[in-house]
């Protein structure tokens, strides 16, 4: 198996002590290492396969936390820098009692979003399978450049690219600025994971297949289409496969989305090494694949936290 690298930021979840309750109602808050590309990599060795993160954490005591669970969680950390410049970023949570959260983020700058392009290296990507990133750290910082170069080096590689977008709205100064920065990255994806609440606001599209059809720009080969309990689709040029969704009592969704496409990946890996091309994969494999990852976000969501709660593969077959 090759490896995957996610590049963005890696941060220290607050998650509230009590659910049902507003930020600002929440009497408490437990620090649990996050951050969506995190959050992929931790799926991605839970599974057995191999992960580095590409991100800058602060030199304070967070940035030591989220070191220690990314080595607890066999998530190599030779491509995380520190800087004295930021702090680690913070993100404060609410869940509300059906599993959905509110998020409040500290990040004004924080030490991922200052990440220069000089400081990615070609040579991490010529063994990698994979590249994965989110919208989150795509605004206009060193950080959207790193990730550019990252793609750059990442495609001379031969690897694929993984775009989750993962709108976070209250990080951004206008909506506007988001979907241009989504619309700037996307064509620069082979994979494409899109949920249910995303799909009309990136496209401007309401109609799903139409929408689904516009995504398919530059180098994305597959879409992935989640509608939580509902379950899941994949879309390819030629293909339309569904999954039926994993009816469970959803304790903190939280990383749930991540958990989905970090081991949907996991299986791509296995199966790219044996069908070659996105493009070459059957209905029934991909099928299964949904089926997969439908289970392991059902697992994941049953308890709180992001990678603390991911499965191993034999927990989620059992």
């Amino acid at each position: 198996m090759g490896k995957l690298i996610s590049i963005g930021e890696a941060l220290i979840d607050m998650i509230p002590v009590e659910s049902g309750r507003q930020i600002k109602e929440v009497s408490a808050f437990s620090p649990i290492v996050g951050g969506a590309p995190a959050n992929v990599c931790g799926a991605f060795s839970k599974l057995g396969g191999e992960s580095y993160m590409i991100t800058q954490l602060g030199e304070d005591p967070f940035g030591d936390k989220i070191i220690d669970n990314f080595s607890k969680f066999c998530i190599h950390t030779d491509y995380v820098s520190r800087t004295g410049k930021a702090n680690t970023a913070l993100a404060f949570v609410a869940l509300q009692e059906n599993g959905n959260r509110e998020f409040s983020f500290y990040r004004n700058p924080s030490a991922d979003m200052l990440l220069e392009p000089a400081q990615i290296k070609k040579e991490w990507f010529q063994d990698a399978f994979a590249l994965h990133f989110c919208s989150v750290s795509l605004g206009e910082t060193p950080m959207k450049q790193a990730h550019k170069k990252a793609v750059e080096y990442a495609l001379a590689a031969g690897n694929v690219i993984s775009f989750d977008p993962n709108l976070r709205f209250n990080l951004w100064e206008s909506k506007d600025d988001l979907r241009k920065a989504v619309l700037e990255f996307l064509p620069y994806a082979h994979v494409l994971k899109i949920s249910d609440e995303e799909l009309s606001f990136i496209t401007g599209i309401e109609e799903e297949e139409e929408a689904v059809k516009s995504l398919f720009t530059g180098n994305v080969s597959l879409v992935i289409y989640t509608e939580g309990e509902k379950g899941a689709k994949a879309y390819t040029q030629n293909l339309t496969v569904h999954a039926d969704g994993v009816k469970v009592k959803a304790v903190d969704t939280t990383g749930a989305g991540d958990a989905f496409i970090g081991s949907f990946l996991f299986n791509l890996d296995r199966r790219l090494a044996e069908y070659g091309q996105i493009e070459n994969l059957p209905k029934e494999v991909l099928e299964e694949m949904l089926k997969f990852s439908n289970q392991y976000c059902a697992k994941s969501v049953q308890k709180p936290g992001a990678i603390a709660s991911y499965p191993t593969y034999k927990e989620t077959l059992n």
